[in-house]
């Protein structure tokens, strides 16, 4: 099973899909994968919250995901992340294409490498989301009649609670586009296991400040996810040979012991 969809708040489903939940044990505890197959095409499904948005951002165990999904020979990833707009040209209920980030967490479990029988390595984020990935999901974006902000800066922030007026204009001084809670370190881990992975972030809202009150938008995107699931989807099916340097980004220090 090479392909994977991962998402995050108001997408619990993948049209088309009856899925299988199958628990999956690895050495950072156990990850709830589903598995499906349509036309004969094989799908994980992994819903970061859980189905019934159980698990808060800073408590999800993004590690035991990302390895799960490797352990399913899971090659190419694609993941939605809800956001807060920050910059104009992302007006709420818009998509932007993840580009880059700005890593404000703390806490967190951020590398598979932690040395001893870990490992060491380096890994390479000149371009922490696969570009080819990206540029095929920009390509066939228009089938599904939607329109995609080309490049946007994804600002990574602990949650639960939303940021703070001033903490969104040093946000937009530093130049991110969005800000959301569970970006990070998703992209670094798959990119730590080689694996090809992008991302779409769509918008519910206006940061913090922006506007005098911060108004969801959530509840009138259902269609626009919808034809979200059905791109992400099509743009798995019909993915070729990637032209990217993803698989090969990690500079290994020292080999992880093989069960590690």
């Amino acid at each position: 099973m090479e392909s994977a969809i991962i998402t995050g708040t108001g997408i619990y489903e993948i049209p088309g899909f009856q899925f299988n939940e199958q628990v999956i044990d690895t050495p950072y505890g156990q990850a709830a994968v589903y598995l499906g197959k349509s036309d004969g095409f094989e799908l994980a499904f992994l819903p970061r919250h859980g189905l019934a948005h159980s698990t808060p951002p800073h408590k999800i165990n993004f590690r035991a995901n990302i390895k799960a999904l490797k352990i399913l020979g899971v090659k190419f990833i694609l993941a939605t992340n809800a956001v807060g707009s920050i910059n104009p040209k992302v007006l709420p209920m818009s998509l932007a294409l993840l580009s880059d980030f700005l890593d404000f967490t703390s806490g967190r479990k951020f590398t598979f490498f932690e040395g001893g029988e870990s490992g060491l390595a380096h890994t390479n984020m000149d371009h922490p989301y696969c570009p080819s990935l990206s540029q095929h999901l920009l390509d066939i974006a228009p089938k599904y009649d939607l329109s995609i902000y080309p490049e946007a800066t994804y600002v990574a922030t602990n949650g639960p609670r939303f940021e703070s007026p001033a903490e969104i204009k040093m946000y937009d001084r530093l130049g991110g586009d969005v800000v959301g809670m569970t970006g990070i370190p998703e992209v670094v881990l798959a990119k730590e296991l080689g694996m090809h992975y992008a991302s779409i972030a769509y918008s519910i809202n206006w940061a913090a400040g922006i506007e005098e009150e911060m108004i969801f938008v959530s509840h009138e995107m259902q269609d626009i996810r919808q034809r979200l699931a059905f791109l992400l989807v099509e743009a798995l099916r019909s993915f070729k040979e990637p032209d990217c340097n993803c698989e090969n980004a990690v500079m290994m220090m020292h080999s992880p012991k093989p069960d590690a």
